[in-house]
């Protein structure tokens, strides 16, 4: 996997192909398709460097001057490696010669970035916007802990960005925090109706031409004043703070009577939808951001998930496969037009749901993954996984991550290569042209895609369709950074090897998963084993080695020896297996990992596990019953849990105090070395894991595990029989 890690490091880029299939019908037989998993904001090397001026465009397809463009230094043209157009450089390239080439013409800068000076962001705001959505419908312990985890992040919050304030329960309260009189204001709107933006508008008093406040401006736009009006909702950090958290110290649950045979009344849509209002007035088109902190199911108006009547049991897999869930289609209906409007005003939303009840995530889906939104789910505020997660967003350093906005990605293939569409965090912006598959995947039928918000792990997969060998794509990323600087990404890829010589068996288990995921939530009559299974065994029958109909003679490359294990886990992994599973957690799963790289999503499919003795230090184990043992130490890493087990025996002398004991430093190294290595894990992590220290057999009763699942040496044997046929 080096090559491969490699070609990742320098373009940011892992193809489960590298080498592609000579036809279109080989192509097919390939079974995994030709694509790609794309992580736009990972960080570059530090020996590539950043241009400060506009790439060059070529005239006819606007492809960007790249290492495989043919370029003649006697008459200074450069000829298009995509069209082949060919193209005078500008005045200012005059002095290119073979010996004195700019850094974009330099084999080792496929992937370069560039500050656009000229090119400014199209709102007036170039600070962040953070509009925080707080439910009040929960008990005082959790609003405690709500009231102690917001105040810790706004403390975090850099000074010049906007932050505004919105409560609900029964009701929409609107916080007006540009106050000057001893009393806040709130403007209060009915949870149970649909609110237009001009109702908003209006009953907020946002169309007065007189000013109600004395502000003069607000700093972070680049004209240095924003109206009033604009200015009583939404302040700098720096000013807004204190206002803000006597808000919070005086908030308390929602007052609104709730019988004790029922849910309380709590209206998620309709205050969301007045957030989107909102900031769709005050800050079009900047980097702003719903934070949405949700405690539990919605039960009153537009987006309810499921009556108030505590007889009804909330939707489950059951339901949705039946379809015998009342509200949600209704609901779903309703934040996809949330989320087109969302993505037109170019702003986020983020969910923090924390509640042991589902609060509607599998509905908001739609919303957060169009708009590149942030996503946790905990049991409560008060757990590390929200408070943990929620700092994140606002740290800095080098554990940030690294979010941006407005981001636009464009693709641009050779003419025998087309896109079929994208898997992840984004949406469409129904750029139809040549370059077009007609068979649409994810979000097809476009060569361009709006990414509302990213950071440096936002991974989007791309499928492709080709009919020739030779592949050229180049691939496009513009957004405005956490300064507010616009800049451009331009990823330039060529894969020309031996077809199984290139196979990525870790981006091959990404793709299946991604496309898993899709066709389960799209397709009614789709069987994901089934599917699963079949894929396996083309694949295998396709590249194995054996004779025919000889199960034992069957042999798999190096290159593809993985894949099967991979897939066997794929199986039983959360992303399929939904049973004891709600769709709120189904949803979830689903949602991080179409937004991962390939390097954290492989474990969410195939958790790690890491054996640490006195014998040896940290190294990988089977992932099976077999490894457990009283003198070892196991790291468990599942990506959403991290659990550090001590054998029997390593339990027993730490209980006794051994470590503590100079002529047991060597002990007491053992027991430290997980511990240092977890906590390496938790601070790469987002949603931030939960750690746990466990001295309980993890298989109970004995050495032998019962389970319904074959395991996976019976797996390979069918799979060998079959793969032979």
């Amino acid at each position: 996997m080096t090559e491969f890690l490699d070609l990742e490091t320098q373009d940011a880029v892992r193809m489960p192909w590298n080498v592609l299939p000579g036809t279109k019908q080989e192509a097919a037989q390939c079974i995994i398709p030709v694509s790609a998993i794309y992580t736009p904001l990972k960080p570059l090397p530090n020996t590539t460097p950043l241009l400060p001026y506009t790439p060059l465009r070529c005239r006819n397809c606007r492809s960007i001057l790249n290492p495989f463009s043919i370029v003649d230094f006697s008459t200074k043209i450069w000829i298009c490696s995509f069209c082949l157009h060919r193209n005078h450089f500008p005045h200012h390239y005059q002095s290119i010669t073979e010996d004195n080439l700019p850094a974009e013409l330099f084999p080792q800068y496929t992937t370069i970035e560039y500050e656009l000076q000229n090119e400014k962001p199209t709102s007036l705001i170039t600070s962040q916007v953070f509009l925080f959505v707080v439910d009040t419908c929960i008990i005082e312990e959790e609003i405690g802990f709500l009231r102690s985890g917001l105040s810790r992040a706004i403390g975090e919050i850099p000074g010049n960005s906007l932050v505004g304030l919105i409560t609900f329960g029964r009701y929409v309260c609107v916080h007006e925090l540009g106050f000057f009189g001893k009393m806040p204001k709130v403007y209060v709107f009915n949870g149970s109706k649909e609110i237009s933006k001009d109702q908003v508008l209006e009953q907020i008093g946002f169309f007065l031409k007189k000013a109600r406040s004395s502000m003069t401006g607000v700093p972070g736009t680049r004209d240095g004043h924003l109206q009033d009006n604009v200015s009583r909702f939404l302040l700098p950090a720096a000013e807004c703070e204190f206002a803000l958290n006597s808000v919070l110290d005086e908030l308390q649950k929602d007052s609104w009577p709730v019988p004790g045979d029922q849910r309380a009344p709590r209206c998620t849509g309709t205050a969301l939808t007045v957030a989107a209002h909102l900031l769709g007035a005050c800050v079009p088109g900047s980097g702003a951001r719903i934070m949405a902190f949700l405690g539990g199911p919605s039960t009153e108006g537009p987006g309810c998930i499921v009556s108030k009547s505590l007889t009804e049991p909330i939707r489950s897999h059951k339901d949705l496969d039946k379809d015998a869930a009342p509200f949600f289609h209704k609901a779903v209906k309703l934040y996809e037009g949330l989320s087109k409007q969302l993505v037109h005003q170019g702003h986020v939303l983020d969910v923090f749901a924390c509640a042991l009840d589902q609060v509607g995530v599998a509905e908001l889906k739609i919303a957060v993954e169009r708009t590149g939104g942030l996503v946790v789910l905990a049991e409560s505020f008060g757990h590390s996984v929200f408070k943990d997660s929620l700092l994140c967003v606002f740290q800095s350093g080098d554990n940030e991550l690294g979010l941006s906005s407005n981001g636009m990605f464009e693709i641009t293939c050779s003419k025998d290569v087309k896109v079929q569409g994208v898997i992840g965090p984004c949406a469409s912006l129904e750029k139809k042209g040549p370059l077009c598959s007609d068979t649409a995947i994810g979000q097809g039928g476009t060569t361009a895609w709006k990414m509302c918000g990213l950071d440096k792990s936002t991974s989007l997969c791309l499928i492709f369709d080709i009919s020739k060998k030779e592949i050229l794509d180049i691939i496009c990323s513009s957004y405005q950074s956490s300064s507010g600087q616009m800049r451009l990404r331009a990823t330039t890829l060529s894969r020309r090897w031996d077809l199984t010589a290139g196979f990525d068996q870790e981006a091959a288990a990404v793709v299946m998963a991604r496309q898993v995921s899709f066709k389960m939530e799209t397709e009614a009559e789709f069987d994901p084993i089934r599917w699963l299974d079949k894929s396996l065994i083309h694949l295998c029958s396709r590249f194995g080695d054996y004779q025919k109909d000889n199960p034992s003679s069957f042999v798999l490359s190096p290159r593809l020896s993985i894949i099967p294990q991979f897939i066997f886990n794929l199986r039983r992994s959360q992303f399929v297996q939904v049973f004891n599973n709600s769709p709120d957690e189904t949803a979830y799963f689903r949602m991080v990992m179409n937004r991962e790289n390939v390097a954290n999503s492989v474990v969410m499919i195939q958790p790690s596990l890491i054996s640490y003795t006195f014998n040896s230090g940290g190294e990988p184990a089977l992932l099976d019953v077999a490894s457990i043992a009283p003198d070892r130490i196991l790291l468990l890493d599942s990506y959403f849990t991290v659990v550090v087990f001590h054998g029997s025996t390593i339990a027993q002398w730490r209980k006794a105090g051994y470590q503590n004991e100079p002529e047991h430093e060597a002990f007491a190294q053992l027991l430290q070395a997980p511990l240092h290595d977890a906590e390496a894990i938790v601070k790469e992590r987002f949603p931030v894991p939960p750690t746990y220290n466990s001295d309980a057999p993890l298989v109970p009763g004995g050495d032998v595990l019962f389970t319904d699942d074959v395991s996976f040496e019976v797996f390979l044997d069918h799979l060998q029989r079959l793969a032979v046929q």
